[in-house]
């Protein structure tokens, strides 16, 4: 039984192999994609509301030839104070698999240590690793006729904004594996925290990251151009504040010049 709550779940050759096999399920849609979760119920519990990690997880899982399970925290009895422990040990009686996004990482972790199924992370506020890979993937798709892994090595990906955020953390993890070089720019208080540093070091990753206040200094010769919005679900009271205090790093048609004449811009959406 294996997890997905962190982008380094998987080993280099494990994701290559995961980007092939997407890109085959993807050029062969149309003709039906191999039934690999037939007889299966996959559930998938939402702490946090959603559109694209819903439809492409419910979509994902009908044309693999499973059954998507939806089910929502504030309709089960975990809203009533039964415990994540509890919650993990029943439905490990029922489904094959549990999707799950949340708000803190831990619970994620706790779902995977009580329960006896296979746990993947659709989300938390520390990291989106199903967001990253699918972005990876993409970058690779642009960069080779067969989404090789290995044509993402050396790349540098520029990330502006919130680099304490989800996204920045798993691009920050995720470039140890990949081979980018991430780029970070934001305000210093919004700078990469020492969660994702400590879990750097605690599995022996290199550093291939750098931050700086300065939005040229990251997007200069950068591959990628990559943001997220400022205001993530959970911070709506800070929401001015924010606003405030990242007005300065917006991607620009003027900033996007310093970067190279190719570079791709990209958002992990929604865009408001």
């Amino acid at each position: 039984m294996k997890h997905f709550l962190k982008e380094t779940d998987f080993s280099p050759p494990e994701i290559a192999k995961i980007f092939a096999s997407a890109l085959d399920f993807k050029k062969n849609r149309s003709g039906g994609s191999p039934p690999l979760l037939k007889y299966q119920t996959w559930a998938m519990l939402f702490y946090k509301s959603s559109t694209r990690t819903r439809v492409s997880f419910e979509v994902g899982i009908s044309e693999l030839g499973g059954t998507a399970l939806y089910l929502d925290k504030s309709t089960m009895q975990l809203s009533r104070g039964e415990t994540v422990a509890d919650t993990a040990q029943i439905l490990s009686r029922y489904v094959h698999g549990l999707i799950v996004r949340a708000y803190d990482h831990e619970i994620v972790e706790e779902y995977a240590r009580h329960g006896s199924i296979p746990i993947i992370n659709a989300l938390t506020d520390f990291l989106h690793p199903c967001q990253i890979y699918s972005d990876a993937f993409t970058l690779a798709e642009r960069w080779s006729d067969t989404a090789k892994l290995d044509s993402l090595r050396g790349r540098k990906l520029a990330f502006l904004g919130d680099c304490a955020g989800n996204m920045a953390n798993s691009w920050i993890l995720a470039a140890s594996i990949f081979g980018l070089q991430v780029a970070l720019a934001g305000p210093e208080d919004f700078s990469p925290g020492s969660k994702i540093k400590d879990l750097l070091n605690s599995e022996g990753l290199e550093n291939n990251f750098t931050f700086t206040t300065d939005p040229s200094e990251a997007v200069r010769d950068a591959d990628v151009v990559y943001t997220d919005v400022w205001t993530s679900m959970g911070d709506e009271d800070e929401a001015e504040l924010r606003v405030e205090k990242m007005s300065p790093y917006a991607i620009t048609a003027e900033l996007l010049e310093t970067a190279n004449p190719d570079a791709l811009f990209m958002h992990c959406l929604p865009a408001h």
